[in-house]
């Protein structure tokens, strides 16, 4: 993957991205899209639609069989196995991990570490177990990490996976915290219900292909059943109505 910039607004561009497997199997075909700085990007698609192989190749993780991706700033991710993010014993250690490989020394690093860990709630927790923490604490934890490194793009894949209600309202407040703050998000997910309010970006991928490129509020106009993704407008007026069929 390349790094270069493009124009003042765009964070990244991507050019007929094709990702062909060892066993032939085609994740994504010829994917072409652009994400501007600030932009808060839902990327929707059921399981298999070539999500997290995409997410992989923009944070450099694998490269594309063709095509090209410029990225204009790092890349942070929070995975959806929030577990397998945890290096530290607490959580103070595994912010601070990230961030001295990002360059920061001593009192900066320190600093950085305490306002990430705030940031999400998490700095009265500072010293504890990190595995002891609930599933909706160990995300936060992911994204404490991507703040304390100073990450202005950040990608979330499937953020709400396994959480319970309440951490579901947790992991959104944040979202919009760094919506306010100006960064870039991409957010993998099939559960639009819980997040697509705010976006301003909204892209279906099925089967490795875009198969709709727009606004959330034109996105809602499609029948986004036909590529496997449940339509959040659906009304629900009475018990029977609550059966996903």
């Amino acid at each position: 993957m390349s790094t270069e910039n493009q124009t003042e607004q765009t964070a990244i561009k991507i050019e007929h991205l094709t990702k062909i497997f060892s066993d032939k199997t085609q994740a994504l075909d010829d994917v072409s899209f652009q994400i501007n700085k600030g932009d808060f990007l839902v990327l929707a698609g059921s399981n298999g639609s070539g999500k997290s192989v995409l997410m992989s190749l923009i944070a450099g993780l694998d490269d594309p069989t063709s095509g090209t991706i410029n990225v204009d700033g790092e890349v942070g991710l929070v995975f959806q196995d929030a577990d397998a993010q945890i290096l530290g014993e607490t959580p103070f250690e595994d912010v601070s991990f990230g961030a001295k490989n990002a360059g920061l020394k001593k009192a900066e690093l320190q600093k950085a570490v305490e306002d990430a860990l705030k940031a999400v709630g998490l700095e009265n927790k500072a010293t504890a177990y990190a595995r002891s923490l609930s599933g909706g604490e160990k995300r936060r934890l992911a994204v404490a990490g991507i703040l304390a490194m100073q990450r202005q793009i950040i990608i979330f894949d499937e953020p709400f996976a396994n959480l319970d209600w309440p951490s579901v309202k947790l992991v959104c407040q944040i979202l919009v915290e760094l919506k306010q703050q100006g960064n870039t998000i991409i957010l993998l997910t099939h559960e639009i219900e819980k997040v697509l309010a705010l976006a301003n970006r909204f892209i279906v991928l099925d089967k490795g292909k875009i198969r709709f490129d727009g606004t959330p509020e034109q996105g809602l106009n499609q029948n986004l059943e036909q590529w496997s993704i449940k339509n959040p407008l659906t009304q629900y007026q009475q018990l029977g109505d609550l059966l996903w069929l």
